[in-house]
Order: C-alpha cells, then structure tokens, then sequence
C-alpha cells in the first residue's frame, strides 16, 4: 500500500514586502520546484522499489527452477556413471576370462574398453561443466538476494520515516485542536491533508475589512499556537495570507491585494515570534492574494471564506530525504 509520500508544498511563492525585487520572488518559485520534485521523487522511489522487488523474486524463482533442472541432470549423469563403471568392471572381467583366446577378440575387447573409456571420460566433463554451471547460478541466486535484501530494507526504512512523519502530523494536530479549543468554530479550523496541519482562521478572526492589523482576539489564538510551536521544535512553518477577487482599493504602501496578503501574513508572523523562543528560521512568510480561493464563485458567502489566514505545519523531512541520496 502505497503511503502519502510527504508532499511538501512550502509557500515561497509572493514577496514579503513590495520593496523586495523580482529575483527573490523567482528564487522562492525555484525553491518550491525543489521541494514538489522531492516530494515526487519520494513516491516515484517508493513504486520502483516495489516494483524492482517483485522481478527481484520472479527472477529467483527462474533460478531456483534451473538449479532444480541442472540437479536433475546432474542426478542422470551420476546415473550413467556408475553403468559405465559396472559395465567397465564386467569388461575387465571378460578380458581376464579371454585372455587365452583369440587376439582379435581381445583387440575387440580393447577397443570396446577404450571407446567406453572416452565415454566415461566425456560423461565426467559433462557433470563437472553442470557442476560448474550450478556453482554460477548459486553466485548469481545470492548475489540477487542480497540486492533484494538492500533494496527491502531501503524500503522498510523510507516506510518508517514516512510513518514517523505521519504520526508527529497526527500528534501536532491534537496538539493544536487542543490548544485551540476555545476558537474552534469561531472562525477557526484545524485540519489535516498530506501529511501536514493546516490551521485556517478567517478575516472576521484577525483583522478588520481592508486592515492588516490583528484584532485582540486574533492575537490571542495566534499566542496559543506560537506556546505549541515552542514544545516542537521540529516543525516548519508556513504562514499564508489569503484575500477574496474583489480588488483592494485602500491607500498607502497597501496597492493591490497580493500587497495585502503579504502584509497580513508577516503581521501573523510577528505576532508568533513576539516573545517567543521559535526559531525565526523555521518560519515562511507568504502572500497568495486571490489566486488559492477555498470557494468559487462570487457570493458575499464564498468570498468571506476566501478571506483567510493559513498556517501550515510540516514535520521536517531531513530523514527521509538523507534516505534519498543513498
């Protein structure tokens, strides 16, 4: 069974402020396409191991079957062997008993002796080129069970780590819910999807229509997350601002609405790294403006589900991709 290969789906795609030039901004589309190709890369390894493991085990069992085919010949020819030498010690006891009589009987004998002699010896290099064959096919049989060995283990390690991984995702997002207890259904939701925790909060939870200020309330649930993120240190996180299509129209250094949802985004960021002990290395600021909408359409109900925050949380994947490059 195929398991959800950690799609790694980091946000780098906006700039954190409209002062930073364009290259950063393709910098971070760069990063993502890294990121997505190693999340591919994850899934493509896992069915070529599955896949080589089976023609591993089909190719044994030809093996196995012509080692059985080659001990059968081996067996007929040991058979043969022993009536050559019957049929030679019976010679010799006839050439003992005509020793007395003709010598074109005797040459007879002797030429029968040598011919079966040749045979004998032609019989015996058989076995020895079929014991030989066997020794290669047996080389050849574990040299193919210790690959299939490397490659299983491979496979059961790249498992495990992806197990790992989905259950610190399970945990964190217990963790979460827990602490979030108190603003769930207030605007607040906490899910998870491929292997990472997502926590949605609507506009109405942190800022005012237009404003990329947060509200009291807003920054109350943004503390109570950063306190989960301090216990976990091992988790990335990705802070995306989300905006509905009807165009922003306020003033200011604010001019469209990807500028808004950047803005909204790094005013999160602040807010969790205030006070806190997260590394600021850990943290993503991005802006998706009105390009990533929950719903379609164009109702006042559609666009205020639109209008949002995410916060990603992703377990670090160092593990699995070390297991890569091996």
């Amino acid at each position: 069974m195929k398991h959800p290969f950690c799609f790694l789906t980091i946000a780098l795609l906006c700039i954190a402020s409209s002062c930073i030039a364009p290259k950063k901004f393709q910098d971070l589309q760069a990063q993502k396409a890294i990121c997505d190709d190693k999340n591919a890369q994850l899934e493509s390894e896992n069915d070529g191991l599955r896949e080589q493991n089976t023609q591993r085990q089909q190719r044994e069992e030809q093996q196995n079957n012509h080692m059985l085919q080659l001990q059968d010949t081996i067996g007929l020819l040991l058979d043969e062997q022993r009536m050559l030498n019957n049929r030679y010690a019976d010679l010799m006891k006839a050439q003992e008993a005509l020793q007395t009589g003709s010598r074109q009987e005797i040459r007879d004998l002797l030429k029968q002796l040598q011919q079966n002699q040749e045979a004998m010896q032609q019989k015996e290099n058989q076995l020895f080129s079929a014991e030989q064959a066997l020794n290669e096919r047996t080389l050849a049989v574990q040299k193919l069970e210790n690959e299939l060995n490397e490659r299983n283990q491979k496979l059961i390690a790249l498992q495990q780590a992806l197990f790992q991984k989905d259950s610190i995702a399970q945990a964190l997002r217990k963790k979460v819910a827990d602490a979030l207890l108190g603003f769930e259904g207030k605007g607040l939701t906490v899910t998870m999807r491929d292997g990472k925790v997502y926590v949605s909060l609507d506009e109405k939870l942190l800022f005012a229509s237009g404003s990329a200020t947060v509200d009291r309330r807003g920054a109350e649930a943004i503390g109570s997350l950063a306190k989960v993120l301090e216990q976990n240190p091992d988790i990335n996180v990705t802070i995306e601002g989300h905006t509905d299509d009807v165009p922003y129209k306020g003033s200011g250094q604010l001019v469209d609405n990807w500028d808004l949802s950047v803005k909204r985004a790094t005013s999160v960021v602040r807010i969790m790294l205030n006070n806190t002990s997260i590394e600021q290395s850990r943290v993503t600021a991005a802006g998706r403006a009105e390009f990533v909408p929950l719903q379609a359409g164009k109702t006042p109900e559609a666009r205020q589900a639109n209008r949002r925050i995410e916060v990603i949380l992703a377990p670090k994947l160092d593990e699995v991709f070390k297991l890569l490059e091996n």
